[in-house]
C-alpha cells in the first residue's frame, strides 16, 4: 500500500553531487543480490576546452543525459569553471540478471557477465543510441546470432531511398573504415523476419540519442570491449521502462526518463500516468511518499535519482494523517 505522508518527508535531505573526480568506470561489483544502484552523481569544473558532448563521452554518458541536466549550459561552448552535473548513478532495470538488457527511454545498455566462482557479480553499462522515427528498435526478447570485426555496410534498399530522398545518397557497400556508420564491431541480433545490431559508429556525438535505423549504437571504445565477452547467442532483453524505482536503507529512490513511443521517439511524460508507474512499482510495499516532489520530479525525467520516499512504521502511522491507497 501506498501512505501519502508529506509531513513526514517534508524535511528530506535530497541526495548531492560528489566533487569533482576521474572518470568512473563502468563496470560495478554487486556486493550482494540487493544492489540495485550503480554509480555516483558528481560535478566537475570545465577548462575552456570543454564541451557537454566531450563529457558525455569521458563520463560513458549519452549526450543528452548531460545535456537535460545542465540546463543553461551551452553545450559546445560551456566555458571555462563552469560547474557541470553528471547524472553517474543508475538503478538497475528490472527483471531477470543476465545477458543484456537495453532500457530505451534511458538509452543504455546493461550486460550482466556470468559470475566467477568465489567472486562478485558485475553489471556493466554503457550508453547507447535507439531507433528513430519509423525505424524504432523493437521491445522483446532476442539474441546473438552472429559477430563481426571490420563489418562492411550493405545498406539496405530502404535506407538508400531515404537517404536518396534526403540528397544524401548511399553506395550499396560501404567498406569498413572511418566512414563506416557500423564502426569496427557489430553484433547481429535476430528480429522475426530480419535482423539488426549492437554496432559502433563513425559519428560519437549522436550516441544517447534516437537516431539509428533500429540498430543499437555504441561509442567505439565502448562496443570494442563489449564485443570480445559477448558470445554468439547471448539474451538480449530490449525494455521500455521510463520510471525505475529502489530501496536503500529504508529510502525511496526514484529515476525518472522521458518516455519513448511506438517509434524510439522521446515525449514529454504525462505526470499522472508516471504516478501510476510509480504506485506500481511500489507495489505492496508500505511506504510514505512525498507526492508533490515525487511529481515534481517525475515531470522533469532526467535520469537523477532522488530520494521521494520512507518505508513507513506502521506501528507509529497516526490514522488521522494517512490514509492507505491500494
Amino acid at each position: 500500500m501506498v501512505l501519502p505522508l508529506s509531513s513526514l518527508l517534508a524535511s528530506l535531505a535530497l541526495l548531492g553531487l560528489a566533487s569533482a573526480r576521474p572518470a568512473q568506470a563502468t563496470v560495478y561489483q554487486l556486493a550482494t543480490s540487493d544492489d540495485a544502484v550503480v554509480g555516483e552523481d558528481q560535478s566537475v569544473q570545465t577548462v575552456y576546452e570543454d564541451t557537454l558532448y566531450d563529457l558525455a563521452r569521458k563520463f560513458s554518458l549519452g549526450s543528452e543525459e548531460v545535456i537535460r541536466v545542465n540546463p543553461g549550459v551551452d553545450p559546445w561552448i560551456p566555458g571555462a569553471d563552469k560547474t557541470v552535473i553528471i547524472p553517474g548513478r543508475h538503478i538497475l532495470p528490472p527483471g531477470p540478471r543476465e545477458g543484456i538488457i537495453v532500457n530505451l527511454p534511458e538509452h543504455r545498455l546493461y550486460y550482466y557477465p556470468k559470475p566467477q566462482r568465489g567472486q562478485p557479480r558485475q553489471v556493466i553499462t554503457y550508453p547507447v543510441s535507439i531507433g528513430k522515427m519509423d525505424w524504432h528498435t523493437p521491445i522483446g526478447v532476442t539474441h546473438v546470432i552472429g559477430k563481426e570485426k571490420n563489418p562492411v555496410w550493405f545498406p539496405p534498399e530502404s535506407v538508400r531511398k531515404e537517404h536518396a530522398a534526403a540528397g544524401d545518397p548511399l553506395p550499396a557497400r560501404v567498406p569498413s573504415g572511418p566512414d563506416n556508420p557500423l564502426g569496427l564491431f557489430a553484433m547481429r541480433l535476430a528480429a522475426g523476419n530480419g535482423t539488426y545490431m549492437i554496432h559502433g559508429t563513425n559519428n560519437p556525438i549522436a550516441v544517447g540519442l534516437a537516431v539509428t535505423h533500429g540498430c543499437i549504437r555504441m561509442y567505439p571504445e565502448d562496443v570494442a570491449l563489449l564485443f570480445p565477452m559477448i558470445p554468439v547467442g547471448m539474451p538480449v532483453r530490449i525494455i521500455n521502462e521510463p520510471v525505475k524505482v529502489a530501496w536503500v536503507d529504508g529510502e525511496l529512490l526514484l529515476e525518472a526518463h522521458p518516455p519513448v513511443d511506438a517509434e524510439g521517439q522521446s515525449f514529454e511524460p504525462n505526470v499522472d500516468q508516471f504516478a501510476e508507474l510509480l504506485r506500481a512499482a511500489v507495489g505492496d510495499s508500505t511506504v510514505a511518499i512525498h507526492w508533490d516532489y515525487a511529481r515534481e520530479v517525475l515531470q522533469k525525467a532526467d535520469g537523477v535519482l532522488a530520494t521521494v520516499g520512507l518505508e513507513a512504521d506502521m506501528s507509529a502511522l497516526n490514522t488521522d494523517s494517512a490514509t492507505a491507497v491500494q
